[in-house]
């Protein structure tokens, strides 16, 4: 084959030399814009996967690498008079001109032509070839010639960085957070050669725009970097290499998806590598460790399919259809991280302590978790666990310690034996709204197994409130009498705390069971409908009519009755259900609440109604008792509520006297398009907790410890709510701990053969080599 790759980074460079390495009858050729030998940057990294990866391939360009590279397992951070550090997080630093350099000379020594000081302007200026590599960076001009096939999306992120160096040398991966009168910055430094290490400075654009740096030159930036963070260079001097770029080299990192990778131009195959395909930021250092991979990969399936030219087609789709996967997990994780740096100063610098702050980070990208930790320090992560158990009231001594989700939480005068709760989940299995045998059975089962806190599904105020005939109700002393059963149950066996979620289906009411057709509307027996405007939920449901002042009043005095008969139940705690498009939802969402009186419009008007309910069951519930409100936190559509309006209505709520925010999503509208995900919802209780300095529960795709205890542990989360797991195993809690070798954990004095065996079986198949 007659191979060009345009553009002379990392991807070109590797996957010329591979495909001339195992096939040298190809002719491959390389242009490049700058001159042989020379580029701008100063180091990259990757990880060490990496390397084997590279090892395997060329194991010749691999040594030299080895030789030139600087291998560190420590990161330490600085932030608030602190030095914190831990090991075992393996990173490759090199000077992106010495790894360059490693490749060219690899490539002359194969016979790949490089040519130099070449700009292309479009893949057509080769007719010949037969495959054009586009590797020609974020701008590519071979991208940006046929933009109705390769679909970019490119956006600009808000923060601004610069990439300087420093001949300091650094034996960790350091990052320095340092505020300012006009907010923080933060340092990120590595060293990648025996002289020089890489020195990149971010901060937010409010404060980039504060401190003047917009009209500061390059030596002016300069200077204020090194003022700033004058006691980790501790004397030495920072050093620029982009003097080609006029004015100030502060710059905004551009996230760049395709929506297709590969397109035949009518002559040649066109296939795109590395930053000319995706992006991902410098956060968690893995542009060089994507253009490599792209490479490797790009040239195993040449080996798959064959080298011949007519193969082209087949191996560039497969070729994207299996990278796409990889690439999206690593920019998810690179996302992750770079939101957390973009929001680091307002949500975790100014709220957490140094320790919870350092596990913040660490686990910012969720790519690393609690028990990966523990594997990677487990000294480190150890301590770690002894503060956070000293600071939720925990005597620590040599024992093992609790690791986060078992640790106790107090709210009010009510505490948790630990921070895993039963989430409210509909069975539909009650009639005329009374809990019966198969509750108690279903929801004592779920205490038994261990979780700190157990809510029964939605608990509706009146009749014409429920989703369903089968839904649970909280408006005569008949249920009042079940409930107080189940309550009684749960604090004789258990040392399980019980939640009642009260709500009102609004327009979502008078639906058959989930089983018959979830969402659908009775075919008979059904009863009239309201809702904050005349909007049905489905094209066929009932249209409901908008609720008028009557109609607030009756339904005010429904929940200050139900508020009432709660305490009469003796449970711990309430929560005010405002989620899932039920009726309050209605309110506070712009698609459901379409009013223009004094309850629509702005976000105080939508929460208005919302509000005066909540103050009423306050004032009612016992102030020793805690109670939290569930929010829809983002609606996943159009013209919705964003988790933006989310933390606006948290604050209204706090002000008013909330304890903790229940931190859902979605089920507002059917044309709702979620982002699913393992933890997907938990960044709404992260902003909520951190930026508006309310507790949260985290719910959502949570289904094992290591989850609950990153999530806890990180401040994202004060509790986590655990739905389906629960139902497919109701001694999850108590699972869990076994699972991670935690024996210390109680279970109910009947069950303790079982606990015996079962942590026996566990540490047995440990300890039994996989049968091969």
């Amino acid at each position: 084959m007659r191979i060009v790759c345009i553009g002379g980074g990392p991807a070109g460079l590797y996957f010329a030399l591979l495909m001339k390495k195992l096939h040298p009858e190809h002719s491959i050729r390389v242009v490049e814009r700058n001159r042989p030998y020379d580029t701008f940057g100063w180091g990259v990294v990757f990880s060490d996967a990496t390397m084997i990866s590279m090892r395997e391939w060329d194991p010749e360009s691999a040594a030299e690498i080895e030789d030139a590279f600087n291998h560190w397992d420590d990161i330490e951070v600085l932030f608030k008079g602190t030095r914190q550090r831990t090991s075992g997080h393996g990173f490759v630093g090199i000077g992106r001109k010495k790894l360059l350099n490693i490749l060219q000379k690899r490539c002359e020594a194969l016979d790949v032509e490089l040519i130099f000081e070449t700009d292309v302007n479009s893949d057509l200026d080769y007719p010949d070839a037969d495959l054009i590599i586009g590797s020609d960076g974020l701008n590519s001009r071979i991208r940006n010639h046929y933009p109705e096939v390769f679909k970019p999306d490119m956006i600009t992120r808000p923060n601004r960085y610069i990439w300087l160096g420093t001949n300091k040398q650094y034996d960790a991966f350091t990052f320095d957070f340092r505020r300012t009168e006009h907010g923080w910055f933060q340092a990120h430094i590595y060293k990648f050669d025996d002289k020089t290490s890489t020195f990149i400075v971010e901060t937010t654009e409010e404060a980039y725009l504060a401190h003047g740096l917009d009209k500061m030159d390059q030596d002016g930036s300069i200077a204020f970097c090194e003022n700033l963070f004058s006691e980790v260079l501790d004397g030495a001097s920072l050093m620029t290499n982009a003097r080609h770029i006029r004015g100030s080299a502060w710059l905004n990192f551009n996230r760049l998806i395709c929506g297709k990778w590969s397109h035949f131009n009518g002559n040649s195959h066109v296939v795109l590598m590395g930053d000319a395909a995706h992006t991902a930021h410098f956060a968690i250092g893995s542009g060089t460790k994507l253009a490599i991979d792209d490479a490797i990969e790009l040239t195993r399936q040449f080996q798959i399919h064959g080298h011949d030219k007519d193969k082209i087609p087949a191996v560039l789709e497969t070729y994207e259809e299996i990278r796409r996967v990889d690439v999206a997990r690593i920019q998810n994780a690179a996302r992750n991280a770079m939101e957390w740096f973009e929001v680091v100063g307002r949500r975790y610098a100014d709220t957490l302590e140094p320790p919870q702050f350092m596990y913040s980070m660490l686990t910012r990208s969720q790519r690393i978790s609690h028990e990966n930790l523990r594997l990677r320090d487990k000294n480190w992560l150890e301590g770690f666990e002894r503060w956070f158990a000293e600071k939720s009231g925990l005597a620590v001594g040599n024992d093992r310690c609790l690791p986060p989700m078992f640790t106790p939480y107090r709210l009010r005068d009510v505490q948790l034996v630990n921070r895993i709760v039963v989430s409210p989940m509909a069975m539909y299995s009650a009639e005329n709204g009374i809990m019966n045998d198969f509750h108690i059975v279903h929801l004592g089962s779920r205490a038994l197994g261990g979780a700190g806190l157990i809510f029964a599904e939605m608990t509706c105020v009146t009749p014409d409130a429920r989703i369903t005939p089968g839904c649970l109700g909280l408006w005569n002393d008949e249920q009042v009498a079940q409930w107080k059963r189940l309550v009684d149950f749960v604090h004789a066996s258990s040392a399980a705390k019980v939640g009642i979620q009260l709500g009102h289906a609004g327009r979502k009411g008078a639906t058959k069971l989930a089983w018959e057709g979830i969402d659908q509307p009775l075919a008979e027996g059904e009863w009239p409908l309201i809702s904050a405007s005349a909007v049905p939920y489905l094209k066929n449901s009932q249209v409901p009519k908008a609720m008028d002042r009557a109609d607030m009043d009756r339904v005010r005095a429904d929940f200050i009755r139900s508020t009432e008969l709660a305490v009469k139940t003796g449970a711990d705690w309430l929560e005010l259900h405002c989620a899932h498009g039920y009726l309050l939802s209605s309110f506070l969402s712009p698609i459901t609440n379409t009013r223009d009186d004094e309850y629509g419009g702005s976000h105080e008007n939508r929460a208005r109604y919302p509000l005066e309910i909540f103050k009423a069951m306050r004032a009612i519930w016992p102030a020793d008792k805690p109670m939290s409100v569930r929010l829809s936190c983002h609606d996943w559509t159009d013209g919705g509520n964003t988790p933006e309006d989310a933390a606006i209505f948290a604050r209204l709520f706090k002000e008013a006297g909330a304890d903790l925010i229940d931190c859902s999503s979605g089920q507002v509208s059917k044309e709702e398009k979620p982002v699913y995900g393992r933890l997907f919802q938990t960044p709404f209780s992260d902003k909520i907790r951190n930026e508006i300095g309310i507790p949260t529960i985290a719910v959502g795709a949570i289904s094992e410890a290591d989850h609950a205890n990153s999530i806890i542990a990180a401040g994202r989360a004060d509790l986590c709510a655990v739905a389906r797991p629960h139902l497919a195993d109701p001694a999850w809690s108590l699972h869990e701990a076994a699972k991670i070798g935690l024996t210390s954990i109680p279970w109910p004095k009947q069950y303790l053969s079982g606990k015996t065996q079962y942590e026996t079986n566990l540490a047995r198949a440990a300890t039994t080599a996989p049968a091969k």
